[in-house]
């Protein structure tokens, strides 16, 4: 794997994004190592604990608006979706998963830890959904899983209004499970999956896999749209506008076009 860092500690696998010169943003590249990786996990019968963190100063700044894209029509863009099918390989992980969070964790990368079983933040973490300030809806399953994170009104806050929240706000709302200083970061999140590691796999991966189907069994029907909606949006004036207003470090002014 070219992005991802793997290392074992007995029970407990740590991953590590390593995109460090683009702030860990999630490439296509990255994004098929994700769902490439947490399928073989399937095979992997010694770690009981997988924790996700980002090498250097951030967790990751989310999808990649700087990769280049290939020209391709409707059809390919609608078929060719990396982003949903990654967020979908986390929660289908049999062990427990923790997002460990330190810097900032924006639109896709916020969907990763969502979809993560416990999250556990710095006290310096920034997370945001910025989709809606560059003029898109917010996709890859994000939606359902950050209102049965906070709750619909606080979701609709987070998502519609596109501001950053800090980590103390985050843990009042129930989003991160637990906040700490950044130099005891990980040292928590060990702790954390310690205390998973030692019980019995099988029974606590049922247990899991029992409460994922309670909880997210209807989402891919609800949102099976999502992403459609992503590429409509792409074809709007306003979507146009917040991008180049985004390179341009102005404000941009969206007029429902």
């Amino acid at each position: 794997m070219k992005y991802l860092d793997v290392k074992k500690e007995g029970h407990i696998c740590w991953v590590y994004l390593d995109r460090t010169d683009a702030m860990n943003a999630l490439s296509t590249d990255v994004l098929k190592e994700f769902t490439e990786f947490n399928a073989a996990l399937k095979d992997d019968l010694e770690s009981r604990v997988v924790i996700y963190a980002g090498k250097g100063d951030h967790f990751s700044a989310g999808a990649d608006l700087k990769e280049k894209q290939k020209k391709v029509t409707k059809l390919e863009a609608w078929r060719r979706n990396f982003g949903k099918p990654a967020i979908w390989s986390f929660l289908e992980v049999d062990q427990i998963t923790i997002a460990a969070i330190d810097g900032y964790c924006l639109g896709g990368a916020a969907c990763i830890a969502s979809a993560c079983d416990f999250r556990i933040a710095s006290d310096k973490a920034i997370l945001g959904y910025p989709e809606i300030n560059l003029g898109i809806n917010l996709n890859w399953l994000g939606l359902p899983l950050a209102v049965r994170l906070i709750g619909p009104a606080k979701a609709k806050k987070i998502v519609i209004g596109g501001e950053n929240e800090n980590a103390e706000t985050l843990l009042s709302w129930g989003f991160y499970d637990e906040v700490h200083p950044k130099d005891k970061l990980f040292e928590a999140a060990r702790k954390m999956a310690e205390l998973y590691a030692s019980k019995p796999p099988m029974a606590a991966q049922m247990i899991k896999r029992s409460v994922n189907e309670l909880t997210y069994s209807g989402d891919n029907a609800i949102m099976h749209m999502d992403y459609d909606q992503t590429l409509l949006t792409h074809e709007t004036k306003d979507r146009k506008e917040a991008v180049l207003s985004f390179f341009e470090k102005r404000d941009p002014e969206f007029k429902g076009d």
